[in-house]
This record gives C-alpha cells, sequence and structure tokens, in this order.
C-alpha cells in the first residue's frame, strides 16, 4: 500500500507517518509534500498511489485547491484541527477524517475504513468480472424441444444434423434421418453458440458432422455436400466463406 502525506508541519507529518508504520508496518510512505503547489506537481507525475493523508489548511491555501485543479481518484483522509471543514472534506474524495492531535486509535479506524471501502470494490469488481466471464460462455444447451403430433420431444443438440428454415418453419434433421418442427426461431437456436454449428446462410445452421465436404460454387462462394440425402442446395456466400472454413478446421 503506497500512501502519500500532504502536511505543512516536519513533526507532524513524521509523526503521522510513524503512526501509520505502527498500524500498518506493511504501508509504504511514497512521499510527503508541505504545500498545495508542491502536492499538485506532485500528483500531476501520475505516481503510483493507493491512498492520500492530507492536511486541510497549508501554507499556501486549503488542500481543497489540489483537488480542484488534479484529478485524483485514489481515496484521501483528511487531517485538520478545525472540523467546520468536514464537509467540502468529503467533497474532494474523502473517506474519512481525523481531528488533531490525532491518536494512533484514530489512524487505525481511518485505515480500516479504507479497507473496508476497498474490500467492498475488489468484492463488487470480483462479482462483475465473474458475471462478464459466466455471460461470455458458450450457451450450448443439451436439447431443443420438438413437436410430433400431440408430443413434445426434447432432442440433443449432438443428434441433429441440420436446422434450416422451410416456407416460414423452422425444422430439424437429425442424423438417423427423422424430421421434427420447433417453435423456436434459427436466431434463437444460433445464440446458443454451440461451436458445433455454423450459420451457413438465412436458412440453414449446419452440424460439423453432417459435412461430407465443401466445394467450390460459383462467384467464390461454397456448396456443401453433406452425409445424408437432403435435396436443397445449401451454399455459403464468398463473403463467410473463409469464417466458415476456419471453423470447419477447428475440431471441438
Amino acid at each position: 500500500m503506497r500512501i502519500l502525506i500532504i502536511e505543512d508541519e516536519k513533526i507532524t507529518a513524521d509523526d503521522l507517518a510513524h503512526s501509520i508504520k505502527e498500524v500498518r508496518p506493511y504501508f509504504e510512505i511514497v512521499k510527503i509534500v508541505s504545500s498545495v503547489k508542491s502536492a499538485i506537481a506532485f500528483l500531476k507525475s501520475r505516481p503510483l498511489i493507493d491512498l492520500i493523508f492530507s492536511d486541510i489548511q497549508l501554507t499556501d491555501g486549503l488542500s481543497f485547491d489540489i483537488y480542484k485543479k488534479v484529478d485524483v481518484e485514489v481515496p484521501v483522509i483528511f487531517c485538520t484541527a478545525y472540523d467546520e471543514y468536514a464537509l467540502n472534506a468529503f467533497d474532494a474524495n474523502g473517506i474519512a477524517y481525523l481531528l488533531k492531535p490525532f491518536t494512533t486509535e484514530a489512524i487505525e479506524k481511518a485505515i480500516e475504513k479504507y479497507e473496508q471501502l476497498t474490500q467492498q470494490k475488489d468484492d463488487k469488481l470480483a462479482r462483475l468480472v465473474q458475471f462478464m466471464e459466466q455471460s461470455n460462455q458458450p450457451k450450448v444447451s443439451p436439447t431443443i424441444l420438438v413437436y410430433q403430433g400431440e408430443k413434445i420431444i426434447p432432442v440433443s443438440f449432438n443428434d441433429i444434423a441440420l436446422i434450416y428454415l422451410k416456407n416460414g418453419t423452422v425444422k430439424l434433421h437429425t442424423f438417423d434421418n427423422q424430421s421434427f418442427i420447433t417453435s423456436e426461431t434459427l436466431e434463437e437456436l444460433e445464440k446458443f453458440n454451440n461451436p458445433n454449428f455454423f450459420r451457413a446462410n438465412r436458412q440453414y445452421l449446419i452440424q460439423r458432422k453432417a459435412i461430407k465436404n465443401a466445394a467450390k460454387y460459383f462467384n467464390r462462394r461454397l456448396v456443401l455436400h453433406l452425409n445424408f440425402p437432403f435435396q436443397e442446395k445449401i451454399i455459403i456466400s464468398k463473403e463467410k466463406a473463409p469464417a466458415f472454413l476456419a471453423w470447419l478446421a477447428h475440431n471441438e
């Protein structure tokens, strides 16, 4: 933990640094500055610091002027002999307020408050990262519900060779040559991001294992030959051809 101290009284600054090290020996006092001007110059150099202990009344003005002129993102623990500045302190990244003469116990409480706030922030960040990681995982559904007369049947993605749109109806063709109807749209099924399926065009989602080979077709397009009889030609556009070939070459 890297600490900046802004204090114009040397004895007070040294005492503060000693007290901080006493309650948190692993904290590093990066620098002690004694004026608004020197603090601004130091902070503009973008130093690596985690926390600031800042006196309010300095020889050349109030430390609030520092935070008006420099965009300081790290939290500040303010130190002063006058509590009349409390509200202003909390408008300038203030997380705690120490009245002079401060005690080791008061410094410890202020640091504990900082650590609690940091922990809460880290927890929120961890939850956000976890959520994003989960959101980016492929949504591989194990089954699709299909209709056969009055029956609703779950069909495994692994058993599906081809999903296609015909006359406004989405149909599934399985590897054992069965045909089913589903109420899902091609767009909804594509959102599952099953890595074994490729959206060939607006009509077809094709399973990798269903493809016997791909051949060159007119205008740099590709035509697919399947491992089962299928009357319609499945064409890959020249724009999609590179992505299709990369997908076809990648075995899951």
